[in-house]
């Protein structure tokens, strides 16, 4: 266990943690309810997000692959989710109708679509969450990886990738609710989405699946395995020379990072209330990959911190200035780049580096 959570680590889960009794208490028990109801939503899409960039992390930081598409997996995640939920509102929709959610009879739709059959049980879409995202990341990798497609070509694929599925589920007749999407949820397990509780359960599911993906990540970088994702990220053709299958360790940490994708797409749709196509945009996908550099790349904890930072940004500069929200993206992009090479967290590691210890000679602290 010492192996996978180390100082930085440590630190970042005991602020999760303390985060975790915090939120939930000001919101459920405190007197006044200091933490509003919207701010555990909030924190809990936050949390989701940063799911999202550890997951990014893995292929990008450590293994060298620039995915745009990531989008995808988590729009994925959360519409499978989404589904469920759908199906749970049953006759309590606009039109009651007990098997069809309340756009398909707005379209006119006489059945049930067969893909839809089994999303009724809480089950089967959790396994649809992991297995759906996986799939399609296991199909695209076993293509691109196989034909040796690396570098900004993978990257423009990707991209194409979700942008495709962007355009296909806005279509009606593909059965997911078009350009509306689904929404107007109820409830969840017999759970109100609506109430305090539901709200603190979700945030702190959320804070729990951030943890597991950190875990389940860090172990798989300081493993033999993460050695060779290293290599393959440094050298990809010398690991090849070496005997090593590139293609299998890829394809590997590809699909592990498109589950952990969606699962945070699942999250964050009962605590959004919406899922619509726009979230396989591809500048979704593009804003990712800020997130993780901001951060920082290769580190797991800065791809988290660079997330919750640039989500908290956005949510305070779209609601003073919405229209210079995209300007500052952009400038922050270029600024991180630039300047911070290793991120928001590399910044602060050098810094508390260089900060000389109590009672150190002016010698030792240049040293």
């Amino acid at each position: 266990m010492s192996r996978l959570i180390d100082r930085r680590m440590g630190i970042f889960l005991a602020g999760l943690f303390v985060l975790t009794v915090a939120i939930p208490a000001g919101n459920l028990w405190m007197e006044g309810q200091p933490v509003p109801s919207y701010v555990v939503s909030l924190l809990g899409k936050y949390l989701c997000y940063a799911l999202l960039a550890v997951a990014l992390d893995l292929v990008w930081g450590y293994t060298g692959i620039l995915s745009l598409g990531h989008g995808a997996f988590f729009a994925l995640g959360g519409y499978a989710m989404g589904m469920h939920l759908m199906r749970e509102i049953g006759d309590r929709g606009v039109y009651a109708n007990p098997d069809l959610p309340d756009f398909m009879v707005f379209l006119n739709y006489q059945e049930l679509p067969w893909f839809w059959y089994g999303f009724d049980q809480f089950w089967f879409a959790c396994l649809m969450v992991l297995l759906v995202p996986g799939a399609l990341a296991f199909v695209f990798g076993w293509f691109a990886f196989r034909s040796r497609v690396t570098g900004v070509y993978l990257s423009i694929i990707t991209q194409a990738m979700t942008y495709a599925l962007m355009l296909a589920f806005f279509r009606n007749e593909m059965g997911f609710g078009g350009n509306n999407g689904l929404t107007d949820f109820k409830d969840v397990l017999g759970f109100d989405l609506q109430s305090d509780s539901t709200r603190a359960a979700l945030f702190a599911l959320s804070a729990l699946a951030l943890t597991a993906g950190l875990l389940i990540s860090k172990a798989i970088t300081t493993s033999k395995l993460g050695q060779i994702l290293v290599c393959v990220r440094d050298a990809e053709s010398r690991t090849r020379f070496l005997g090593y299958r590139v293609e299998s360790y890829k394809l590997f940490v590809w699909t592990v990072s498109a589950m952990m994708a969606g699962v945070a797409g699942a999250l964050y749709t009962p605590q959004v209330g919406i899922i619509n196509p726009g979230e396989f945009s591809p500048a979704n996908s593009i804003e990712i990959v800020i997130w993780v550099a901001l951060g920082g790349r290769g580190t797991l904890v800065g791809a988290a911190i660079g997330a919750i930072l640039v989500a908290l940004s956005k949510t305070l500069l779209t609601g003073w200035f919405p229209e210079i929200w995209l300007f500052a993206l952009g400038a922050l992009f270029i600024f991180v780049t630039i300047f911070m090479p290793k991120g928001v967290l590399g910044v602060v590691e050098n810094a508390l580096k260089r900060k000389p210890k109590p009672g150190a000679s002016p010698e030792e602290a240049k040293a």
